[in-house]
């Protein structure tokens, strides 16, 4: 079959990305429309380097599959199981754009016709940190904690600087700077599918914003991921990140969503959160691959 190539830049190609991602979702694949709005929002566009997108469609119109070039040496790739063939024309697509050292990608080691077209362009299996996507049932959510001193509520669309600073406090590293600034934060609000009312935060009893947890909940497929959740380091060791989550978790269940799922580290260079959501009740599932082709 012959596809069809167009390229565009990420915020016009991004509803076509999330309407792929959200139709051959299924506890396999990698990609969700949430994931994609926020490695796609996350920070203003003078701050990132986000190259262009390709999407090849079948002559009947649907996207089957897209190539990101997220950074110049990294690949996002996302491809229709239906129409594996192209995942190694979308593979030399991005290898097309001259990168000028070595190019990674990461798969779900259960995209197998992923694999195997990245494989077909040179693309080896690298020893890295790698993530386990986690699932939850969110028909049997845990209850609440009791935290005295705290209070848990959903953000106003009016907060994205406050709610951006909430976000800084506990992701930027000692020393070190977030690009998640309010005006950022601001674009990311307007971004399907971001909805306040699956924004929560934690507020101490000054009403500061102390932690945080986004849900984004894909209504076609009902599954509600969670991306970022993040905690001030001076109110660590609380509990504060568990409850945050459940109560965004419970929003997106009173909302339709019927899956929780998120995506924490799996590897032992960073076992916190992934013992967080096991205790919550999600189950572990498929890791992630990373994989290297040399220029």
């Amino acid at each position: 079959m012959r596809y069809v190539e167009s390229v565009a830049g990420i915020d016009e190609a991004l509803p076509a990305m999330q309407e792929l991602a959200s139709r051959i979702w299924a506890p396999t694949s990698r990609h969700h429309p949430g994931q994609l709005a926020w490695s796609a929002r996350y920070a203003l566009p003078a701050d990132l380097d986000h190259g262009p997108v390709a999407l090849f469609r079948d002559p009947a119109g649907p996207v089957v599959a897209w190539a990101w070039a997220e950074a110049p040496d990294w690949l996002e790739l996302c491809v229709d199981p239906a129409h594996s063939e192209v995942a190694a024309e979308a593979a030399r697509w991005f290898l097309g754009l001259g990168a000028k050292g070595p190019v990674r990608t990461m798969v779900l080691e259960t995209e197998a016709h992923v694999l195997a077209g990245l494989a077909e362009e040179g693309f080896e299996v690298e020893e890295q940190p790698w993530f386990t996507h986690h699932s939850l049932d969110l028909g049997s959510l845990p209850p609440a904690a009791d935290l005295p001193g705290y209070s848990f509520r959903a953000v106003a669309p009016g907060e994205a600087e406050d709610r951006a600073a909430c976000h800084r406090a506990a992701w930027a590293p000692p020393g070190g700077s977030s690009r998640v600034s309010g005006a950022a934060y601001q674009r990311l609000m307007a971004t399907p599918p971001y909805r306040p009312d699956l924004d929560w935060v934690a507020v101490d009893g000054a009403g500061a914003m102390v932690a945080s947890c986004l849900v984004w909940l894909d209504d076609r497929t009902g599954v509600a991921l969670v991306e970022p959740v993040g905690c001030h380091p001076d109110h660590r060791g609380r509990g504060l990140a568990a409850a945050v989550s459940l109560s965004a978790l419970r929003a997106a269940r009173d909302l339709g969503g019927r899956t929780g799922l998120v995506c924490p580290r799996g590897d032992d260079g960073y076992p916190g959160p992934q013992r967080l959501y096991q205790a919550m009740g999600f189950v572990p599932g498929p890791r992630t691959l990373t994989l290297r082709r040399d220029a």
